[in-house]
């Protein structure tokens, strides 16, 4: 099982860049890129919350639970 973050795509969909989000979030870049890239381990509430004011989405359009076929034997 794990949570994956589907940031890339809500860009995406968005017309968002990263440098674009990152200053209107107040969150540095490489903090961004490692949300983006699914390397976090943890994301605070309140960016989550700004991340999706700013995107105009809901914190399930970002994050993902994914269940793995060995998971559910």
């Amino acid at each position: 099982m794990g949570i994956r973050v589907h940031l890339d795509r809500v860009m995406l969909e968005r017309g968002i860049s990263l440098t674009e989000l990152a200053g209107r979030v107040g969150i540095t870049m490489a903090n961004l890129s490692i949300l983006k890239s699914n390397k976090a381990k943890a994301i605070r509430f309140s960016t989550l919350d700004a991340l999706c004011k700013e995107l105009h989405c809901a914190p399930g359009d970002i994050l993902k639970h994914e269940i793995r076929a060995e998971e559910t034997e």
